[in-house]
């Protein structure tokens, strides 16, 4: 729990925040006085950046910006990798006033065109390879007032190292009010078109000590290290928020989250939590079977997953290796952090849990209605953290908040329980003879057998217009594809499951179609 000063217990009722109000308070300032202000905030490459040091760095940064012409208000694009700038940069931004827009350093030279215009961003804060790739586009984009490029500067840029080693070390949080922008993210384009997603400065406020107190009890002694990068929300949320609100530590990973460098980091700078993906859990197992290894993982008293629903056969497979739980979770950069989530001692296989204190959540059918119990439907959340509006789309605004709920696009079922089943996104559940089928359910059953290693199921027309499950299989090393192997797997999911759920084709693939963040795009795949 956050020490009792700091703590603000924002799920009850009686909670309130003043109007004047700036996240950077509660991430930043408070840890900069007495003992605090001297403890490790940010570890990276062996290196230890205290809060104070953090605090520094953050102050000088919001002076840049000031200095080049950034007001209040003003977006500031952010595409750098993972490391202590990043923290400054995005915490200098708002405590000055400006709204942080982290970006995906993975998308196309297209899609970042198209993030830069599209937030109208005042300022763009870039590597250098990435200033390589934009640099023909960026002179035609209006509006923007200055480029920040980490590392030796090109010409119509800034190099901001120097400009933060010469800018002063003193900086007043700047007086928001609790309702302006805090912070933008990109939707990650699961669906199609990424969207931009305006969070205010309260948002988070009502999240983060909520998930804290009620998930793992987290504490200012724990040390996280989360493999999803910070210009991802789940990065963001729990290597950013979640240790800097409670003034404990991240271990900053500024290379690719392989899975011998998961486990590699786990090992040498023993965190106590770890937030990852079914994606990379599953890779890192598959990782240890084949290399025969055996991490020490036991500094670990939590492992949590999200971004996509975790498989019960997976957390099994961790379970029994490490002899500890991983918790799945649901959240989405709309909701601001994971509002459901499996608690220690209390997880159900394929559940992504209990709703958390704060949040209401309903199943509705496609009228609106509120369903009964393990019937499926769309998940509706109502709750303080909800993100304010899509930038510059009131239509889509309008249909995903209606009347202070949430439309999420989750499909799933409650249980008497109150426990939350994820099924699929809205336009990923597929009625087989009359009845749903979640692709979860089937993609589950095949990853139970050896021979899966990754899959994806979806819905495509038989000859006769029907809808019908396909799967998408990418196989493990030592089995190859092929007529023989895939009758056996067709099989072994009817014997798993009820007939009609089995997966009528099968496609053998290399690799499946996957955002940056490990969410499978099953949208390419009905269109492959």
């Amino acid at each position: 729990m956050v020490a009792n000063e700091l703590a603000l217990h924002p799920w009850e009722t009686d909670f309130t925040l003043p109007e004047t109000f700036n996240m950077v308070s509660l991430l930043l300032e408070r840890h900069l006085t007495g003992s605090q202000a001297d403890r490790t905030a940010i570890i990276y490459r062996d290196n230890e950046v205290t809060y104070r040091q953090l605090g520094r760095m953050t102050n000088q940064f919001g002076n840049v910006l000031a200095n080049q012409g950034i007001k209040p208000g003003d977006r500031v694009v952010i595409l750098l990798n993972d490391s202590p700038e990043y923290f400054a940069v995005y915490l200098g931004a708002m405590k000055m006033g400006a709204v942080p827009v982290p970006i995906n350093m993975l998308a196309t030279v297209k899609d970042l065109e198209f993030f830069i215009r599209d937030s109208e961003a005042a300022a763009v804060v870039m590597e250098p390879d990435i200033y390589a790739h934009l640099k023909d586009c960026l002179p035609e984009i209006p509006g923007i007032k200055t480029l920040l490029i980490k590392g030796e500067a090109a010409t119509g840029t800034v190099e901001l190292g120097q400009l933060i080693n010469d800018a002063s070390d003193q900086l007043d949080v700047y007086p928001t009010s609790k309702m302006d922008h805090s912070y933008w993210l990109y939707t990650s384009g699961t669906t199609g078109l990424p969207k931009g997603v305006i969070h205010l400065h309260k948002d988070l406020v009502y999240a983060v000590e909520t998930w804290g107190r009620h998930v793992v009890d987290f504490t200012p002694d724990d040390r996280v290290f989360c493999s999803s990068k910070l210009y991802f929300s789940y990065g963001l949320n729990f290597a950013m928020y979640l240790p800097l609100y409670y003034g404990a530590s991240v271990v900053i990973n500024p290379d690719r989250p392989l899975p011998e460098t998961i486990l590699g980091m786990i090992e040498k700078y023993r965190p106590s939590g770890l937030f990852s993906v079914p994606t990379a859990y599953g890779q890192q197992l598959n990782y240890l079977e084949a290399a025969e290894k055996k991490p020490d993982l036991s500094s670990l008293r939590f492992c949590i997953s999200a971004g996509e629903a975790l498989p019960g056969s997976l957390l099994k497979r961790w379970r029994e290796r490490f002899g500890i739980d991983i918790l799945d979770g649901l959240g989405s950069s709309e909701v601001s952090l994971i509002f459901i989530c499996n608690r220690p001692g209390k997880v159900r296989e394929n559940a992504s849990g209990l709703p958390l204190p704060g949040y209401a959540v309903e199943v509705r059918d496609e009228l609106g209605k509120v369903l009964p119990a393990n019937e499926l439907g769309e998940l509706w959340v109502k709750s303080n953290t909800l993100f304010d509006a899509y930038w510059k789309n009131p239509e889509k605004t309008a249909e995903t908040l209606v009347d202070g709920w949430m439309k999420t696009g989750d499909m799933g079922h409650l249980d008497e329980d109150g426990y939350f089943f994820y099924s699929a996104r809205a336009n990923d559940t597929m009625k087989v003879s009359g009845i749903w089928v979640s692709p979860l359910e089937v993609e589950d059953a095949l990853l139970s057998h050896p021979a899966v290693a990754e899959c994806a199921v979806v819905g495509v027309e038989d000859d006769m217009g029907l809808i019908k499950p396909k799967a998408f299989i990418n196989l493990k090393d030592g089995y190859q594809p092929g007529d023989e192997i895939a009758g056996e797997l067709k099989v072994y999911v009817k014997q798993k499951l009820a007939p009609h759920k089995y997966p009528r084709i099968i496609e053998f693939v290399d690799e499946l179609p996957k955002t940056a963040t490990g969410k499978i795009q099953r949208y390419k795949l009905r269109q492959s």
